[in-house]
């Protein structure tokens, strides 16, 4: 790595860590309680999240309270069916790992952070002939486009992720979701998330058909949404990628400043 991009790491990181580790990483909450460094978040749907800024010089006993304490606010409440404690590799938290295990948190598949500036992003990709790109905002539109994320991350669809995004859209809080089609079938579907208050907009939930990958509709409709971040005034774009984004995503710009596990503890059926 040249001095030029560890410069720019550092600078990206530094605005992640103090600009978006706030509340403005919970949109659609219903509820956040502050609880020493951590915030103890719930969704709609029985879900429930932690996340802090950071934790200081909290040293392993200290943790492993905190720990305890924030497993025991979600999981003595019985509408709370799932928890993700949502960890980042630069952090300095020791303990940590064995503490989530021990409450019965599991961790899945690391992402990589990724930031980037919004007009590295925001380029012409040419498109396979007949495949659009468009917002979508009608009820209809967000139940398919739902139905096509759910069932390329391997997921069960679930009318409750459609209903996630129509209740932020019925917000204004800002977020869009795009799709890309053809012949009003949908092939590969994005969010974006201008974050308030801040110099970042999110690209979130990418997901493209399989038999559609590798012809530059997902990187299309990034540069869609980062033309759209620019619009709305957010210079920088930040994503948490699996790998299949990724490569795409660092061919566009966009670097690595880190990554981010997440670790989910889910109720056990009575």
């Amino acid at each position: 790595m040249t001095r030029d991009e560890s410069e720019r790491k550092a600078r990206f990181l530094s605005a992640y860590d103090e600009q978006l580790r706030t509340d403005a990483e919970t949109p659609g909450a219903i509820n956040v309680t502050r609880h020493g460094p951590l915030r103890l978040v719930t969704f709609p749907n029985g879900r429930g999240f932690v996340t802090y800024q950071n934790l200081g010089a909290t040293e392993e006993p200290a943790l492993r309270r905190l720990v305890s304490e924030g497993s025991t606010y979600f999981q003595t409440d019985p509408e709370i069916t799932k928890v993700e404690w949502k960890t980042r590799a630069h952090d300095t938290a020791p303990g940590l790992h064995e503490a989530l295990l021990e409450h019965g948190f599991m961790p899945d598949e690391p992402e990589s952070i990724m930031i980037g500036e919004a007009t590295a992003l925001a380029v012409d990709v040419p498109l396979p002939e007949g495949v659009t790109l468009r917002r979508v905002t009608e009820e209809a539109d967000v139940r398919a486009m739902s139905a096509v994320e759910d069932a390329t991350f391997g997921e069960p669809v679930l009318r409750e992720t459609a209903d996630a995004h129509l209740r932020r859209l019925a917000l204004r809080d800002g977020m869009e979701l795009w799709v890309a089609e053809l012949g009003g079938e949908i092939v590969s579907v994005g969010r974006l998330e201008p974050v308030r208050g801040t110099s970042f907009a999110g690209i979130w939930g990418g997901a493209t058909r399989p038999e559609w990958r590798g012809r530059g509709i997902y990187r299309a409709l990034t540069a869609a949404r980062a033309r759209s971040a620019l619009d709305l005034g957010k210079t920088l774009i930040h994503s948490d990628s699996t790998e299949f984004s990724r490569p795409i995503l660092e061919r566009s710009g966009m670097i690595r400043v880190s990554t981010t596990t997440p670790y989910l503890w889910r109720r056990q059926p009575a």
